[in-house]
């Protein structure tokens, strides 16, 4: 009886730190962006974002809005491989907001023969048809 009991109690804990169907998609996603930006590939990498005017990117330039301004910064910022380097996340922080919006806090580290660089971002994710999509961007 004893044992069953400890079993079940490792089982709860174990189930409590398992992420939700939406968070291993937001994780997801965030691998592909990694992935993409990796592979120099800056169109897919911006797969990952809201594709329309509303999108906000907020850097150290200001506000940005637009998922085609967007895609220009990173191309204008980043314009080749030494640029971009290689690019890891730390996921601090997912939090559910609400049934269509996450919250993710993170650090972003990029490895460059030019000098790496690194930062924090706070995203915004909406699920839109059925995609959970970054919407809003503010990364220092």
């Amino acid at each position: 009886m004893r044992s069953c009991l400890l079993l079940f109690i490792c089982l709860i804990s174990l189930n409590s730190f398992a992420q939700n169907k939406e968070e291993k998609q937001i994780l997801h996603s965030l691998d592909v962006q990694k992935n993409a930006w990796n592979n120099g590939d800056l169109d897919k990498f911006m797969d990952t974002y809201w594709r329309n005017d509303s999108l906000m990117f907020i850097g150290k330039s200001g506000i940005t809005y637009g998922w085609q301004n967007t895609l220009n910064n990173y191309k204008k910022g980043y314009p080749d491989a030494a640029a971009m380097g290689k690019l890891e996340f730390n996921i601090l922080h997912i939090k559910k907001l609400s049934d269509s919006y996450y919250s993710v806090v993170g650090k972003w580290y990029l490895t460059r023969s030019i000098g790496n660089v690194w930062g924090h971002f706070t995203l915004l994710f909406k699920k839109i048809k059925s995609k959970w999509l970054i919407v809003s961007d503010h990364s220092s």
